[in-house]
């Protein structure tokens, strides 16, 4: 987002600018490479729908690092604008990932149950390390404390769209973090 891009017309404010992501994105690239050095492999497991866009930029950030990366979809929110703690696998991942080191890429923190879930899961499949990069996390919403390793911005408790996140599958495509009118999900 800049101060020439028009704002949509369902978005109430910018939380997070095209920029500001960009930047973000290249420190924790940066960081994931450091801490990586030297690995074999670092299997970058996306979570979809919602990260897909975040996880694509950062593999691209990664440097030195041999990437593979693997897809996971999980549901946890069907239509509605809050987390229903309910966690089903629609889309398992494709390759093993005994003894690899693993980073779960996440679009969001809100809860903790949906990745308090995937942790569980993935550990009992023996991964030599096991680390969590989210775009975006909601410090106030957690249930359930996750250790995520790599967090982009910690955001107030509001419904946000854009760089994947969406709003019953729209506006995903936006490029900035935007807040998401009250109007357009409360009747």
């Amino acid at each position: 987002y800049s101060e020439t891009m028009e704002l949509h017309p369902f978005v109430e404010e910018v939380l997070v600018s095209q920029d500001q992501l960009a930047k973000r994105v290249a420190e924790l690239g940066q960081q994931i490479s450091k801490d990586y050095e030297g690995a074999q492999q670092l299997v970058v497991i996306c979570v979809l729908k919602g990260a897909f866009i975040f996880c694509a930029d950062l593999i691209r950030a990664i440097s030195g690092v041999p990437v593979r990366s693997e897809f996971l979809k999980v549901s946890s929110y069907g239509v509605s604008t809050e987390s229903s703690g309910t966690v089903r696998i629609d889309l398992d991942l494709k390759q093993d990932i005994e003894g690899a080191h693993v980073l779960i890429v996440e679009d969001i923190i809100d809860t903790g149950l949906t990745l308090s879930h995937l942790l569980e899961l993935l550990s009992l499949r023996k991964p030599a390390s096991l680390n969590i990069c989210a775009m975006l996390r909601k410090p106030t919403q957690a249930k359930v404390k996750v250790d995520a390793k790599y967090i982009g911005f910690d955001i107030p408790p509001k419904f946000v769209v854009g760089v994947g996140l969406d709003w019953s599958e729209k506006l995903r495509e936006l490029p900035y973090i935007g807040v998401l009118k009250e109007a357009m999900y409360k009747h």
